[in-house]
């Protein structure tokens, strides 16, 4: 079952052996009611360091923006990697801040795009799949958004049990509830009685139902939950576009997608990732280009990571 509210949650871990992980999310905890100009400034050094230092995920990201963008020219797509690292430091901070610290100072700016038709939907009985992708303001902009709309998520556990705790008690202070990726038949639920789930199908979720369909022209193992989702629950899919201007954050939910689902997995899967794709497009240098998005290929194509 989904975990909400906050108060049903177990009590944390603390043995010794979680110390540490505990003495980790104390810094975060102080680090999310820093100012969030300094937050800016300190999540920028930590990204240009991040660059320099993790060589394999800098691999990944670059090989990504090659295959993604290739009508750059190098100059531009390294330029675009530092702006990557960059807001994925800032990212650090948004994740901190959503989960333990105030947001305040973003609410006076927000701007938010859609809603009314949601509520329609709504009003209308459907529930609504907000289909998203993984960029680094998604924590900030999904608790902002609960402001003005009710929203269950889904996600992926965390190994370290303390994590699991902390992550949860962060983001049941603005869900209405938590779905794991192994609680489909909650989440279903949840839709079939007209919630509002946020997803992100973006990444590659092994063991799972994927098709490949292409994102940015590339062939991308994709799950196919979106539309299953919405065969079996009669759900509205509606992709939510959010990103940060400066210090602002623009949210915006899209018309739903028409005809959808349609019978075939594969075109429907197609469809999505292009949504998530014009996101990107979007905001480019906040999408999480570290995840080795394109290591599962289809048959005789070898991954480009290797």
């Amino acid at each position: 079952m989904s975990t909400s509210p906050a108060a049903a949650l177990p009590a944390p871990p603390w043995g010794p052996r979680h110390w540490p992980t505990w003495a980790a999310l104390g810094l975060m905890w102080l680090a999310a009611r820093l100012p969030w100009s300094l937050q800016r400034t300190l999540g920028a050094g930590i990204g240009a360091l991040a660059m320099r230092l993790a060589g394999a995920r800098r691999r990944a990201a670059r090989i990504n923006l090659e295959l993604c963008f290739p009508e750059m020219d190098g100059a531009a797509r390294q330029a675009l990697l530092r702006e990557s690292f960059r807001d994925f430091g800032i990212g650090l901070f948004e994740f901190a801040r959503a989960w333990w610290g105030p947001v305040e100072p973003m609410r006076r700016t927000v701007r938010i795009e859609g809603v009314d038709g949601i509520r329609a939907i709504l009003d209308g009985g459907r529930g609504v799949l907000l289909v998203s992708g993984h960029f680094m303001t998604l924590e900030m902009c999904g608790r902002l958004m609960c402001d003005e709309l009710p929203l269950a998520g889904m996600y992926r556990r965390h190994r370290s049990p303390v994590m699991e705790w902390a992550v949860m008690r962060g983001r049941l202070r603005y869900a209405t509830a938590m779905f794991g990726n192994d609680e489909l038949r909650g989440a279903m639920r949840h839709l079939k009685r007209g919630g509002i789930l946020w997803y992100a199908p973006d990444q590659d979720m092994r063991g799972k139902d994927t098709v490949f369909a292409p994102f940015f022209g590339v062939p991308a193992a994709t799950i196919t939950a979106t539309h299953q989702f919405a065969r079996l629950s009669g759900c509205a899919v509606v992709p939510f576009f959010h990103r940060r201007e400066g210090a602002d954050y623009v949210l915006r939910l899209g018309e739903p997608l028409p005809d959808f689902p349609s019978t075939d997995a594969q075109s429907d899967s197609t469809r999505v990732n292009a949504a998530i794709e014009a996101m990107v497009r979007e905001a480019p240098s906040q999408y999480l280009w570290i995840h080795r998005r394109f290591k599962r290929r289809p048959p005789g194509m070898e991954s480009p990571y290797r």
